[in-house]
């Protein structure tokens, strides 16, 4: 009989630290688990399988070594002998999030990213997200160390694509280092995919030789790019082989009019040129066009653009930082607000329809959160956020769900395993309470996350880092 994760989890603690650890340490990660078994079949739930496909009631779903063994309808489904049954009348089931713009970082000061990644990855966890990217890396191997600990279930989390340090040209960020020339940007992605990074981001004052250099090198080590661009274009950054591009449309460069090649004009001309854009025009089609043709992905991020705009509602998950960077943020956001020289009144509902377009083209939408900025997008509850903000873009609720599992799965060349819920996918799902197909606000109400068929506790998650994100 296989021996359950949970079962390999109690016996490497009690090995490592003796038997009394795991109820002694309240970090340990069986803490945080609610259920686990050999078998297990969760009866009489309504199946949001992550396709776009309409929701399925009154479903069963077999669990078994880490895997959905079965779906079905419940009548004709009937839970293996000895399985650990749970009814979930009235639930959803969606599959586990699949983030492509996250960090394990946040700003804790002017221009100061603490790490916080060991509070971070629980709240991702609790927010239903299964996989993540990180959308950049301030903090060397940091990342990638808590990656693989996440991996060998010392910590709970959830699965991590570890992207290297940002690769950028000379910049005024005390955190990154500075590539000059491309066989520095080559030597660096050779040195950090060495050290187990698996993902590589090209950040805003980066050149085109030098792009052009970390795409080849990456692409040699079966590694993907994105990009928050500036100095290089999006069509450039297309035809140099990128594979994918931030933040939706919002610092796109290519409608700037007296735009130098290799300089960034700055953040301000570019998004006002993007606040003026006429998504109708022959310009942003082509654009599009060659995005779409060149099998470039974008990813929206619409949670951090929402911190920055006024009217706006005040973000969820507050209550989980320190009191100090919680009122920092409030402050923050009141002068943001106050501001009348800001552009986001126009520049964010512009980027809801350029995305939109971009999706309806045939683009590869994906979906992040990205805390940073000045505050306020806290992991976990800026993921559904995100969600929800995806259905006032315009989608379906059965779309964005997709575009927050699915697509991410594709992009990361893992759809044949995560990413919907079928038979023989890997067991990561997400059990709300409430119908988030016809209400996307029930997205929120998350009572159990399964990752690899390991079910966890969001309360519990939520409640061991509340008040002290921002320490940790």
């Amino acid at each position: 009989m296989r021996m359950t994760v949970r079962a390999l989890v109690v016996v490497s603690v009690a090995q490592a630290f003796g038997p009394a650890f795991a109820q002694q340490n309240s970090d340990a990660i069986e803490n945080f688990i609610s259920v686990n078994a050999e078998v297990i079949a969760l009866t009489h739930v309504r199946v949001i399988d992550g396709t776009g496909a309409a929701a399925r009631d009154d479903q069963t779903i077999i669990i078994r070594d880490e895997a959905i063994a079965a779906l079905g309808d419940a009548a004709r489904t009937p839970p293996p002998d000895g399985a650990k049954i749970l009814d979930l009348s009235g639930r959803s089931v969606i599959p586990g999030l699949v983030m492509m713009h996250e960090h394990l970082y946040y700003p804790t000061g002017p221009g100061v990213y603490g790490q916080l990644g060991a509070s971070f990855s629980r709240l991702y966890l609790a927010g239903g997200v299964t996989t993540m990217r990180t959308g950049g890396n301030m903090h060397g191997i940091f990342d990638i160390n808590l990656a693989r600990r996440i991996a060998d279930w010392e910590l709970p989390g959830p699965d991590i694509d570890a992207t290297a340090p940002y690769v950028n040209g000379p910049n005024t960020f005390l955190q990154l280092h500075a590539v000059k020339t491309p066989q520095e940007a080559r030597s660096h992605v050779a040195y950090w995919a060495g050290q187990g990074a698996t993902s590589v981001k090209a950040y805003m004052q980066i050149s085109r030789a030098a792009l052009k250099a970390a795409i080849d090198e990456a692409h040699a080590r079966r590694m993907k790019v994105t990009g928050h661009l500036c100095s290089v274009t999006y069509a450039e950054a297309a035809d140099l082989g990128i594979d994918n591009l931030e933040h939706g449309f919002m610092p796109a460069t290519d409608f700037v009019a007296d735009k130098q090649p290799d300089v960034c004009p700055g953040q301000a001309r570019g998004q006002q040129a993007i606040a003026a854009l006429d998504d109708n025009a022959a310009p942003f089609k082509a654009l599009v066009k060659k995005l779409v043709d060149r099998r470039v992905a974008l990813t929206s991020t619409l949670t951090v653009f929402e911190t920055f705009t006024a009217g706006r509602p005040i973000p969820p998950g507050l209550e989980v930082l320190t009191p100090t960077l919680k009122d920092s943020f409030l402050r923050s956001r009141e002068r943001a607000a106050a501001n009348p020289q800001s552009a986001y009144a126009k520049l964010f509902p512009k980027n809801l329809t350029l995305e939109r377009a971009f999706a309806r083209a045939g683009g590869l939408l994906t979906a992040g959160t990205d805390p940073t900025g000045f505050g306020g997008v806290v992991p976990g509850f800026s993921n559904q956020r995100q969600v929800e903000l995806l259905v006032e873009e315009g989608f379906t609720p059965l779309e964005a769900i997709s575009i927050a599992t699915l697509n991410g799965a594709k992009y990361l060349g893992r759809d044949a395993r995560i990413g919907t819920i079928a038979a023989g996918k890997q067991a990561d799902l997400v059990v709300i309470n409430g119908n988030p197909a016809r209400t996307i606000a029930d997205i929120r109400r998350v009572e159990t996350v399964f990752k690899k068929g390991v079910g966890f506790d969001p309360a519990k998650l939520i409640a061991s880092v509340s008040g002290q994100v921002g320490i940790w």
